[in-house]
């Protein structure tokens, strides 16, 4: 069977609306960077397939199916586009795509379901700040592939520390870090850890938890713990975090130089990967516990 290429896909739906390149790129990418997608001497990023697909008025899943007649790669690239914009926190566009994804036969399986679901629940909460339902919505994503809530795999981990830093948000601390202590036991017990992320948004969680309680020594061992994944793992994701939060714990504690120590390197570790607005953040913080002591 004759498969199409992606330039030819691109020219055909946009003649066959008959819109301009100058309409259907506006607001989206260059003209010029839009004729090498139609030559294929490049290709689009994820959102930018996608914003062009919603003004070709078709699905995405259309263009790809007639590229590569493939359904996998058409639920990679949704995934990886939730993703992007949930990194990002334009929670609208999460929402917006869910919701059409929600209709597709290509996520009816309970595992892409879940992903729906678990993402749908966290837009729930910090697009329409509804916490009940975005509660009911997490825990139902979880009982899609695992009713009994046991042995949780670590996609249903995710979900569950997605729940867990709700509750925290909303300042029930006591049964946020519950919760985070569930996600963590059911890790603990995983014979191998896929991403070492889903670990440290954990520890990290459950750290910012026990503080707000008042348990600052246990807090300590949890933030030093996301603090040596990272260097064991090389990674940056929280690094700066867990290091404020390891200060926080410290200037709580009365070591005043421990934790001035730790929280001036969480300000050099926001700048070393371009947070400007938290290392700002982050110094008017240090400045309000130096003045405290």
């Amino acid at each position: 069977m004759y498969e199409y290429s992606f330039g030819e896909v691109l020219q055909t739906l946009r003649k066959n609306q008959n819109i301009s390149i100058d309409e259907l790129t506006e607001g989206i990418c260059s003209e010029s960077d839009y004729l090498c997608f139609e030559q294929e001497k490049k290709y689009p990023t994820f959102d930018q397939l996608y914003l062009l697909s919603e003004k070709l008025n078709t699905n995405l899943g259309y263009v790809l199916n007639m590229i590569t007649k493939s359904n996998d790669n058409y639920v990679a690239l949704i995934k990886n586009l939730i993703k992007k914009y949930k990194r990002e926190r334009n929670y609208g566009k999460v929402y917006e795509i869910i919701q059409k994804e929600k209709l597709s036969p290509i996520f009816s399986s309970n595992k892409l379901s879940q992903f729906l679901l678990w993402n749908e629940g966290v837009c729930l909460y910090y697009l329409f700040n509804n916490k009940d339902q975005a509660l009911f919505t997490l825990n139902e994503a979880i009982s899609l592939t695992n009713p009994k809530r046991v042995n949780l795999n670590e996609s249903e981990i995710e979900i569950l520390t997605s729940l867990a830093m709700i509750v925290y948000e909303t300042a029930d601390y006591e049964q946020s870090i519950f919760l985070f202590k569930e996600a963590l036991q059911n890790l603990e017990n995983l014979p191998t850890l896929l991403d070492p992320k889903v670990k440290l948004r954990i520890l990290f969680g459950l750290s910012q938890a026990l503080t707000e309680e008042g348990e600052y020594h246990e807090s300590l061992k949890y933030s030093k713990q996301g603090i040596d994944i990272c260097v064991e793992e090389e990674l940056l994701y929280l690094f700066a975090e867990c290091h404020y939060q390891t200060g926080e714990n410290y200037f709580k504690l009365g070591d005043v130089a421990k934790g001035k120590n730790y929280v001036d390197e969480a300000i050099h570790l926001c700048y070393l990967t371009k947070q400007v607005k938290m290392a700002e953040i982050i110094q008017v913080e240090l400045e309000k516990m130096l003045n405290r002591c």
